[in-house]
């Protein structure tokens, strides 16, 4: 009988061996099932399910515990410790951890999970036969998914991201019980900054596109969103001593984004509105409150 690490197997107890536990008789090979790895009392000849893993020694062990996946299985695991040079450890409901090798991660090192992340992989072997984690691409996640409802348009939902890029952010928008969820992307565009592999960010649905999949923003509809930036915008002119600041319509978008998060686009628009308001004015490339703007000209 092959033994695989990662595999699920049922098998009588052969013997019991105090201090250490129980020995399945598999073939020519003892396996260890150590006290620690009971969920209840047993006795030689019992017959037990057990998960086989390798334990820190490199020899195959049993557990009666249940992982959250096996091999060859898609789970969402937690992210409980990051290492710089090896990678992500994840929980994955044994007392032990998975390693998502530092291969598997982004290049870009603000891109890489935190603890308490959490992301989508595929349980498999490293070339030794150990257990490692793999991360899960669209492909893999795709029969997992579910057709976004036309419901979802302009409504707020959470997501994961499995794919962080600098073009955009794909990511799993969560469904409840119907699956892991619907595949959406959220182009640079529409978000306030890089998301990190794994983190849970709110979206809203701007499109559910035929095939169901989503767009998304981080940012509120324009008509609100244009509020929120203007009450952003003024709110720092006030804390200003001159009520005034060096942006304005012809500032270059890259600072704009810098400096309050948001894109030229919004900035023109929330500008727009405040000068409609009578609220502000512009003047040599500097955007001044209406009164403080007043003041100037009265000093000249």
């Amino acid at each position: 009988m092959n033994l695989i690490a990662g595999t699920i197997l049922t098998h009588p107890i052969d013997r019991e061996v105090s201090p250490f536990g129980y020995f399945l008789k598999i073939g020519d090979r003892d396996v260890l099932l150590h006290y620690s790895e009971l969920t209840h009392p047993v006795k030689p000849g019992d017959t037990v399910d057990v998960f086989l893993f390798y334990d820190t020694e490199d020899r195959l062990a049993a557990t009666m515990k249940r992982p959250m996946l096996t091999l060859g299985e898609l789970a969402l695991l937690e992210v409980a410790d990051v290492h710089p040079r090896l990678g992500c450890f994840l929980e994955m409901g044994l007392g032990r951890q998975l390693l998502l090798p530092i291969r598997e991660l982004p290049e870009l090192g603000e891109l890489h999970p935190q603890v308490g992340d959490k992301v989508y992989v595929i349980m498999e072997h490293d070339k030794q036969g150990r257990l490692k984690a793999k991360l899960a691409g669209e492909q893999e996640l795709a029969p997992h998914t579910f057709h976004a409802p036309t419901s979802w348009n302009n409504q707020w939902q959470e997501a994961i991201v499995y794919k962080p890029l600098q073009m955009g952010t794909f990511v799993i928008v969560e469904g409840g019980v119907l699956g892991f969820g619907a595949i959406g992307m959220i182009h640079s565009s529409e978000r306030a900054r890089l998301l990190r592999l794994g983190e849970r960010v709110q979206v809203r649905v701007t499109h559910v596109r035929e095939d169901g999949r989503v767009n998304l923003s981080m940012s509120a509809r324009k008509e609100i969103g244009r509020n929120e930036d203007a009450d952003k915008i003024l709110a720092y002119l006030e804390s200003r001593s001159t009520g005034g600041m060096p942006y304005s319509d012809s500032t270059p978008p890259d600072l704009i984004k810098q400096k309050f998060g948001i894109s030229k686009a919004a900035f023109k628009r929330a500008i727009g509105k405040l000068m409609k308001e009578g609220k502000v004015t512009q003047k040599e490339n500097w955007t001044y409150l209406k009164s403080a703007e007043q003041e100037q000209a009265d000093q000249e």
